[in-house]
């Protein structure tokens, strides 16, 4: 029997899909003698931002495709990373290309990202692969708004006609978070930091998607009773960017933090290395 409210557990549902991906892994290096390769490039050393490569790095492992690091140091130039890139997007054994983002501030970051090859562009952030998603035609997703949607999709949230809003218009999570709702044929709001009366906007939606980078910015008293949350933050001590001790109460269903969005961000991003890797090979 159904308990409410939903948590929609990405890290049980991300453990379940990697089991296909560890067969589809065999597939590939039985069919060609070769193992799918991710590869990822860090600027920099900043903590949040290692953490979440050896993550990523780890996850790889997991699945069993091989993970390559990049890391280049901070005082690097655009155009040299886009030389890095270009190199990746050259060699014959890497599959996917993954730019870890923040990047530091004096870098073009959407520069870097659009110079990944669209075949390569497992992250889903070139303005080719937004544009495909725009147009409901998606070669590669944006990583965490696509696992977003398996998510939903995976505890049966119903999409169509329901009204969703999305704090946040980032370009690798807000805005094809949209696009990909409206391709689910639902209605969508994206609000930011000069919505007025933010709080009356997400008190009349069905599903709000928190992706504002503050911590338990969403409060309880904003959302209506059944409302479906995905948070989409994680902010210093496992706190999302809602307050999600009080929305539970009243919700139909809800992402935890951690746990939620975040392991099917990176499940996605492995798998669409895989993917990559299949379609090179004609699989």
């Amino acid at each position: 029997m159904m308990t409410f409210p939903i948590v929609m557990d990405g890290k049980a549902y991300a453990a379940e899909i990697n089991e296909n991906l560890k067969r589809r892994v065999e597939s590939i290096v039985k069919k060609t003698n070769r193992i799918p390769v991710l590869a990822t490039i860090l600027i920099g050393n900043d903590p949040a931002s290692v953490t979440y490569v050896k993550m990523k790095g780890n996850a790889c492992k997991r699945a069993g495709i091989e993970s390559k690091k990049v890391i280049l140091p901070e005082s690097i130039t655009t155009k040299d990373v886009i030389g890095q890139i270009q190199l990746l997007n050259e060699d014959e054994n890497i599959h996917g290309i993954l730019l870890q983002h923040p990047v530091p501030g004096h870098i073009d970051e959407h520069q870097c990202f659009n110079a990944v090859a669209p075949e390569k562009d497992v992250d889903g952030v070139t303005y080719s692969s937004f544009a495909r998603t725009a147009m409901n035609e998606m070669l590669f997703g944006c990583a965490t708004p696509l696992g977003i949607i398996r998510l939903l999709e995976k505890y049966g949230i119903e999409l169509e006609g329901k009204d969703a809003v999305i704090v946040g218009r980032s370009p690798i999570l807000g805005k094809p978070m949209a696009m990909m709702l409206l391709n689910k044929n639902a209605t969508v709001m994206i609000c930011h930091s000069k919505t007025k009366n933010l709080d009356q906007k997400i008190l009349l939606a069905d599903i709000v998607v928190a992706a504002v980078g503050k911590p338990k910015f969403i409060r309880s008293e904003w959302v209506k009773e059944g409302v479906v949350l995905i948070d989409a933050g994680y902010n210093p001590g496992n706190i999302g960017d809602s307050d999600i001790e009080g929305i539970k109460e009243k919700a139909y269903a809800y992402t935890p933090v951690p746990g939620g969005v975040g392991p099917m961000t990176i499940i996605t991003l492995i798998e669409q290395a895989i993917s990559s890797a299949e379609m090179k090979y004609g699989l």
